[in-house]
């Protein structure tokens, strides 16, 4: 946990950014019958029913001290996955990053062994030799900042049926635009000093 929180007190570097990632499962819907459009003082109305059109995967990716965020739709959330995720980052967004500064769950492919699965030795090698990684602590996921515009995704954009993959890239690209042209940020206050008072429960009991 403090080893995260450190990476947050860190000032800003664009030649060691600090991107927090994240993901996320959202389901595909259909309209079992064609919405109503909106009339005058009546709102668009659709049936209750809906068609379950598979699930897609979302990785964001928000930079919270540029207030910049990537969410990368992909069909699945497996190692290749993730690796093509990191493989963007690098090489299209932070092509001039000496390294990128990276904050994430521990999940099992989130580890620079995916890039080998997804990529040639070599390259995977220079990849990951491009990543300080940093793991959110078990059961504290709530430290990943990437989970708040997560929740602000939701909200904004998720909250209505989407059919396909097409449509929710679509969707989230658009969303995206906006929010980075907002340059977006977030203020993070909780600090090592806070987590050790109101977290003291957590830290072992030494006895002397």
């Amino acid at each position: 946990m403090e080893d995260v929180l450190a990476v947050y007190t860190r000032p800003y570097d664009p030649s060691f950014p600090q991107v927090c990632l994240d993901e996320a499962s959202t389901q595909l819907l259909t309209h079992s019958r064609t919405p109503q459009p909106p009339k005058p003082g009546q709102p668009e109305r659709q049936d209750y029913e809906y068609g379950r059109a598979g699930v897609a995967n979302l990785f964001m990716c928000y930079e919270p001290l540029a207030g910049w965020r990537r969410v990368m739709v992909r069909e699945r959330r497996t190692k290749v996955d993730w690796a093509w995720c990191i493989k963007e980052l690098l090489e299209v967004h932070y092509p001039q990053a000496e390294r990128l500064v990276l904050v994430m769950d521990n999940l099992n492919t989130h580890t620079p062994a995916s890039l080998y699965e997804a990529f040639p030795p070599g390259e995977a090698r220079t990849l990951a030799q491009r990543l300080e990684i940093h793991y959110t602590p078990k059961h504290g996921s709530w430290l990943n900042m990437a989970e708040i515009e997560l929740s602000v995704l939701a909200r904004q954009c998720l909250d209505r049926r989407i059919p396909d993959r097409e449509t929710l890239t679509w969707e989230t690209g658009a969303w995206e635009k906006g929010r980075n042209a907002q340059r977006t940020t977030v203020d993070w206050r909780f600090t090592t000093a806070d987590a050790r008072i109101r977290l003291k429960h957590l830290y072992p009991s030494i006895q002397q």
